[in-house]
């Protein structure tokens, strides 16, 4: 495979992963009930539905809670999304180091992601999310190390 297609491989996944999380962020940022988006993992981990939850007098604020919370995660998400396009942008991951930053940044991260879905939400269609997460690393690296014997 030439250096342009290997360089391509190696750079798109992360712009798609970027991009993908800035929309994903402002989906839980601006949805009126932002915790109804990932309601199967939700009740999977409280072991309860909203509506008996929300129906007790104690819990009467817990939407406008869930709502402040799932608008700050929606701002993080978007802003590390934000983060990782504008770091590929800029580097274009055209040197050995910056392909290697984020792709060890990214191990880490969905090696912790895999464990914590593992243990606690396992039959989340997050799971399936995570996947694609993977394959996009692995087609990065993959296609990073091939692309290794022609950088200078």
């Amino acid at each position: 495979m030439n250096p342009k297609s290997l360089h391509n491989l190696t750079v798109i996944p992360f712009f798609i992963i970027g991009i993908t999380s800035f929309l994903m962020g402002f989906a839980w940022m601006f949805s009126s009930e932002p915790w109804m988006l990932d309601e199967y993992a939700n009740t999977i981990l409280l072991k309860e539905s909203y509506k008996n939850l929300f129906a007790h007098p104690v819990n009467e604020n817990l939407p406008q809670y869930l709502t402040l919370l799932y608008r700050f995660f929606g701002l993080w998400v978007s802003t590390i999304g934000m983060l990782i396009t504008s770091f590929t942008i800029v580097t274009r991951l055209g040197t050995t180091m910056a392909r290697g930053f984020i792709q060890v940044s990214f191990f880490i991260t969905l090696i912790c992601i895999s464990i914590i879905e593992y243990i606690f939400i396992p039959s989340s269609h997050f799971v399936y999310f995570t996947f694609v997460l993977w394959i996009l690393w692995g087609v990065s690296v993959l296609a990073g190390l091939k692309l290794k014997k022609y950088d200078i």
